[in-house]
Protein backbone atom coordinates (compact mmCIF):
# COMPACT_ATOMS: atom_id res chain seq x y z
CA UNK A 1 0.00 0.00 0.00
CA UNK A 2 1.39 3.47 -0.88
CA UNK A 3 2.33 5.70 2.08
CA UNK A 4 1.98 9.47 2.51
CA UNK A 5 3.76 11.18 5.41
CA UNK A 6 2.69 14.21 7.44
CA UNK A 7 3.81 16.14 10.52
CA UNK A 8 1.71 15.60 13.61
CA UNK A 9 -0.17 12.99 15.57
CA UNK A 10 -2.81 10.64 14.08
CA UNK A 11 -5.96 12.69 13.57
CA UNK A 12 -4.15 15.96 12.93
CA UNK A 13 -5.54 18.21 10.21
CA UNK A 14 -2.59 17.17 8.05
CA UNK A 15 -3.65 13.54 8.54
CA UNK A 16 -7.16 14.49 7.46
CA UNK A 17 -5.75 16.28 4.41
CA UNK A 18 -3.64 13.22 3.51
CA UNK A 19 -6.72 11.01 3.54
CA UNK A 20 -8.59 13.52 1.37
CA UNK A 21 -5.87 13.91 -1.26
CA UNK A 22 -4.70 10.28 -1.26
CA UNK A 23 -7.71 8.11 -0.29
CA UNK A 24 -6.76 4.51 0.40
CA UNK A 25 -3.12 5.34 1.17
CA UNK A 26 -1.54 4.64 4.54
CA UNK A 27 -0.73 7.81 6.47
CA UNK A 28 2.57 8.09 8.33
CA UNK A 29 2.73 10.53 11.30
CA UNK A 30 6.09 12.24 11.85
CA UNK A 31 7.40 14.34 14.73
CA UNK A 32 8.65 17.27 12.65
CA UNK A 33 8.58 18.69 9.14
CA UNK A 34 12.23 17.69 8.70
CA UNK A 35 11.38 14.10 9.68
CA UNK A 36 8.45 14.16 7.24
CA UNK A 37 10.78 15.12 4.40
CA UNK A 38 13.32 12.49 5.49
CA UNK A 39 10.61 9.80 5.39
CA UNK A 40 10.26 10.38 1.64
CA UNK A 41 13.99 10.65 1.00
CA UNK A 42 14.62 7.42 2.95
CA UNK A 43 11.88 5.52 1.13
CA UNK A 44 9.61 5.14 4.16
CA UNK A 45 6.91 7.11 2.36
CA UNK A 46 6.05 7.61 -1.31
CA UNK A 47 4.94 11.21 -0.80
CA UNK A 48 4.53 13.81 1.92
CA UNK A 49 1.99 16.56 2.52
CA UNK A 50 3.47 19.82 3.80
CA UNK A 51 1.40 22.86 4.85
CA UNK A 52 2.71 25.98 3.16
CA UNK A 53 0.19 28.68 4.05
CA UNK A 54 -3.01 29.31 5.99
CA UNK A 55 -5.69 31.86 5.16
CA UNK A 56 -5.57 33.23 8.74
CA UNK A 57 -2.05 32.52 10.03
CA UNK A 58 -0.13 33.19 6.79
CA UNK A 59 2.86 31.24 5.54
CA UNK A 60 4.40 28.27 7.37
CA UNK A 61 7.91 29.64 7.81
CA UNK A 62 9.61 26.31 8.54
CA UNK A 63 8.40 24.80 5.26
CA UNK A 64 9.77 27.80 3.39
CA UNK A 65 13.15 27.20 5.00
CA UNK A 66 13.22 23.43 4.41
CA UNK A 67 11.63 22.93 1.00
CA UNK A 68 14.24 24.58 -1.27
CA UNK A 69 16.96 22.27 0.11
CA UNK A 70 14.79 19.18 0.57
CA UNK A 71 15.71 17.50 -2.70
CA UNK A 72 12.05 16.73 -3.39
CA UNK A 73 9.67 18.18 -5.94
CA UNK A 74 6.12 19.48 -5.65
CA UNK A 75 3.70 17.18 -7.48
CA UNK A 76 0.38 18.58 -6.28
CA UNK A 77 -1.45 21.06 -4.07
CA UNK A 78 -4.37 20.55 -1.70
CA UNK A 79 -6.60 22.99 0.15
CA UNK A 80 -8.05 21.73 3.44
CA UNK A 81 -10.82 23.57 5.26
CA UNK A 82 -10.03 23.70 9.00
CA UNK A 83 -13.21 22.72 10.82
CA UNK A 84 -12.63 22.69 14.56
CA UNK A 85 -14.74 20.39 16.74
CA UNK A 86 -15.18 20.53 20.51
CA UNK A 87 -14.45 16.97 21.63
CA UNK A 88 -15.36 15.45 25.01
CA UNK A 89 -15.39 12.05 26.64
CA UNK A 90 -18.40 9.82 26.20
CA UNK A 91 -21.39 11.02 28.19
CA UNK A 92 -20.09 14.57 28.55
CA UNK A 93 -22.22 17.59 27.70
CA UNK A 94 -20.95 20.99 26.74
CA UNK A 95 -22.22 22.29 30.10
CA UNK A 96 -19.81 19.91 31.87
CA UNK A 97 -16.71 21.33 30.22
CA UNK A 98 -14.50 23.70 32.21
CA UNK A 99 -11.19 23.50 30.36
CA UNK A 100 -10.38 23.41 26.64
CA UNK A 101 -7.10 21.93 25.41
CA UNK A 102 -5.63 22.58 21.96
CA UNK A 103 -2.70 24.05 19.99
CA UNK A 104 -2.11 27.81 20.56
CA UNK A 105 -3.00 28.69 16.95
CA UNK A 106 -6.27 26.76 17.17
CA UNK A 107 -6.99 28.35 20.56
CA UNK A 108 -6.76 31.79 18.98
CA UNK A 109 -9.35 30.70 16.42
CA UNK A 110 -12.04 29.70 18.96
CA UNK A 111 -12.27 32.83 21.11
CA UNK A 112 -16.03 32.96 20.65
CA UNK A 113 -16.43 29.45 22.09
CA UNK A 114 -14.26 30.29 25.11
CA UNK A 115 -16.20 33.48 25.86
CA UNK A 116 -19.66 32.00 25.32
CA UNK A 117 -19.12 29.12 27.75
CA UNK A 118 -16.54 30.81 30.02
CA UNK A 119 -13.97 28.07 29.39
CA UNK A 120 -10.39 28.01 30.61
CA UNK A 121 -7.92 27.74 27.69
CA UNK A 122 -5.04 25.28 28.15
CA UNK A 123 -2.52 25.16 25.31
CA UNK A 124 -1.00 21.84 24.20
CA UNK A 125 1.62 20.81 21.63
CA UNK A 126 -0.92 20.08 18.88
CA UNK A 127 -4.62 19.56 18.26
CA UNK A 128 -4.57 15.79 17.84
CA UNK A 129 -2.28 15.44 20.85
CA UNK A 130 -4.80 17.41 22.90
CA UNK A 131 -7.49 14.91 21.89
CA UNK A 132 -5.24 12.04 23.01
CA UNK A 133 -4.73 13.71 26.40
CA UNK A 134 -8.44 14.32 26.96
CA UNK A 135 -9.23 10.71 26.05
CA UNK A 136 -6.56 9.48 28.46
CA UNK A 137 -7.80 11.59 31.37
CA UNK A 138 -11.44 10.56 30.89
CA UNK A 139 -12.75 13.66 32.68
CA UNK A 140 -15.95 15.41 31.60
CA UNK A 141 -14.48 18.75 32.68
CA UNK A 142 -11.77 18.59 30.01
CA UNK A 143 -12.39 18.87 26.27
CA UNK A 144 -10.22 19.27 23.19
CA UNK A 145 -10.53 21.37 20.06
CA UNK A 146 -9.38 19.24 17.14
CA UNK A 147 -10.61 17.58 13.95
CA UNK A 148 -13.50 15.14 13.78
CA UNK A 149 -10.93 12.52 12.75
CA UNK A 150 -9.00 13.07 16.01
CA UNK A 151 -12.24 12.52 17.89
CA UNK A 152 -12.99 9.33 15.98
CA UNK A 153 -9.49 7.89 16.47
CA UNK A 154 -9.51 8.65 20.21
CA UNK A 155 -13.08 7.58 21.02
CA UNK A 156 -14.29 11.08 21.85
CA UNK A 157 -17.71 12.56 21.18
CA UNK A 158 -18.29 15.72 19.18
CA UNK A 159 -19.97 18.17 21.57
CA UNK A 160 -20.13 20.91 18.95
CA UNK A 161 -18.98 21.20 15.34
CA UNK A 162 -17.45 24.19 13.56
CA UNK A 163 -16.48 26.11 16.68
CA UNK A 164 -13.94 28.21 14.71
CA UNK A 165 -14.57 31.94 14.62
CA UNK A 166 -13.81 32.28 10.87
CA UNK A 167 -15.58 30.08 8.34
CA UNK A 168 -12.89 30.69 5.71
CA UNK A 169 -10.04 29.11 7.72
CA UNK A 170 -8.22 27.04 5.09
CA UNK A 171 -4.72 25.54 4.87
CA UNK A 172 -2.91 25.02 1.59
CA UNK A 173 -0.56 22.05 1.30
CA UNK A 174 2.21 21.11 -1.12
CA UNK A 175 2.27 17.40 -2.00
CA UNK A 176 5.91 16.44 -2.51
CA UNK A 177 7.62 13.34 -3.92
CA UNK A 178 11.10 12.17 -5.00
CA UNK A 179 12.63 14.01 -7.99
CA UNK A 180 11.98 11.08 -10.34
CA UNK A 181 8.22 11.11 -9.70
CA UNK A 182 6.14 11.64 -12.86
CA UNK A 183 3.44 14.32 -12.75
CA UNK A 184 0.56 13.63 -15.12
CA UNK A 185 -1.73 16.51 -16.14
CA UNK A 186 -5.29 16.05 -14.90
CA UNK A 187 -8.23 16.48 -17.27
CA UNK A 188 -9.85 19.86 -16.79
CA UNK A 189 -7.07 21.16 -14.54
CA UNK A 190 -4.63 23.88 -15.46
CA UNK A 191 -1.03 23.57 -14.28
CA UNK A 192 0.91 25.51 -11.65
CA UNK A 193 4.67 25.97 -11.27
CA UNK A 194 6.51 26.91 -8.08
CA UNK A 195 10.02 28.32 -8.26
CA UNK A 196 12.66 30.13 -6.22
CA UNK A 197 14.16 33.21 -7.88
CA UNK A 198 17.44 34.82 -6.81
CA UNK A 199 17.31 38.55 -7.49
CA UNK A 200 20.23 40.91 -8.02
CA UNK A 201 21.18 43.52 -5.41
CA UNK A 202 20.45 46.51 -7.64
CA UNK A 203 17.62 49.08 -7.72
CA UNK A 204 14.55 47.76 -9.52
CA UNK A 205 15.73 44.12 -9.44
CA UNK A 206 12.38 42.73 -8.30
CA UNK A 207 10.53 44.95 -10.79
CA UNK A 208 12.66 43.47 -13.57
CA UNK A 209 11.76 39.95 -12.44
CA UNK A 210 8.02 40.66 -12.28
CA UNK A 211 8.12 42.31 -15.70
CA UNK A 212 9.32 39.03 -17.24
CA UNK A 213 6.07 37.33 -16.27
CA UNK A 214 3.83 40.29 -17.11
CA UNK A 215 5.42 40.67 -20.56
CA UNK A 216 4.42 37.15 -21.58
CA UNK A 217 1.04 37.04 -19.82
CA UNK A 218 2.01 34.61 -17.07
CA UNK A 219 -0.19 35.07 -14.01
CA UNK A 220 1.51 35.01 -10.62
CA UNK A 221 -0.66 33.82 -7.72
CA UNK A 222 1.87 34.10 -4.89
CA UNK A 223 5.21 35.71 -4.05
CA UNK A 224 7.07 35.43 -0.74
CA UNK A 225 10.48 36.83 0.20
CA UNK A 226 13.32 34.98 1.94
CA UNK A 227 16.01 36.41 4.16
CA UNK A 228 19.35 34.63 3.73
CA UNK A 229 22.45 34.30 5.87
CA UNK A 230 21.17 36.49 8.70
CA UNK A 231 20.81 39.45 6.34
CA UNK A 232 17.81 41.76 6.34
CA UNK A 233 18.04 42.11 2.56
CA UNK A 234 15.66 39.84 0.66
CA UNK A 235 17.62 38.22 -2.15
CA UNK A 236 15.34 35.39 -3.18
CA UNK A 237 11.63 34.96 -3.64
CA UNK A 238 9.28 31.97 -3.83
CA UNK A 239 6.72 32.33 -6.60
CA UNK A 240 3.68 30.37 -7.73
CA UNK A 241 2.75 30.96 -11.37
CA UNK A 242 0.03 29.57 -13.59
CA UNK A 243 1.29 27.33 -16.38
CA UNK A 244 3.60 24.38 -17.02
CA UNK A 245 7.25 24.41 -18.04
CA UNK A 246 6.34 23.24 -21.55
CA UNK A 247 3.99 26.19 -22.08
CA UNK A 248 5.55 28.60 -24.60
CA UNK A 249 4.64 31.69 -22.59
CA UNK A 250 6.24 30.21 -19.44
CA UNK A 251 9.35 29.24 -21.40
CA UNK A 252 9.64 32.76 -22.80
CA UNK A 253 9.19 34.27 -19.33
CA UNK A 254 11.87 32.01 -17.83
CA UNK A 255 14.32 32.83 -20.63
CA UNK A 256 13.84 36.51 -19.88
CA UNK A 257 14.09 35.80 -16.15
CA UNK A 258 17.50 34.17 -16.60
CA UNK A 259 18.81 37.42 -18.08
CA UNK A 260 17.67 39.75 -15.27
CA UNK A 261 18.15 37.54 -12.19
CA UNK A 262 20.96 35.61 -10.52
CA UNK A 263 19.14 32.40 -11.39
CA UNK A 264 16.08 30.38 -10.47
CA UNK A 265 15.22 26.88 -9.25
CA UNK A 266 11.94 25.15 -10.14
CA UNK A 267 10.45 23.27 -7.17
CA UNK A 268 7.72 21.61 -9.20
CA UNK A 269 4.99 21.76 -11.84
CA UNK A 270 1.66 20.25 -10.85
CA UNK A 271 -2.11 20.34 -11.51
CA UNK A 272 -3.92 23.41 -10.23
CA UNK A 273 -6.41 22.53 -7.48
CA UNK A 274 -10.09 22.90 -8.39
CA UNK A 275 -10.51 24.66 -5.02
CA UNK A 276 -9.10 27.76 -6.71
CA UNK A 277 -12.18 27.97 -8.91
CA UNK A 278 -14.26 29.03 -5.90
CA UNK A 279 -11.71 31.46 -4.41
Amino acid sequence: MPVIAFQGRPGAYSDLACRATRPGWETLPCRSFAETIEAVRDGLADEALLPCENSLAGRVAEIHALLPEAGLKIVGEHFQRVEHCLLGVKGARIEDVKRVHTHPVAMAQVRGLLETYDLEPVTEFDTAGAAELVAGWGRKEDAAVASSLAGELNGLEILRRNVEDAAHNTTRFYRVAPPEAVVEPETGHLMMTTLIVHVRHVPGALCDVLTCFARYGVNMTRIESYMLGGSFEASRFLMDIEGALNDQRVQDALLALAEVSQGYHVLGTYPRSSFRNDM
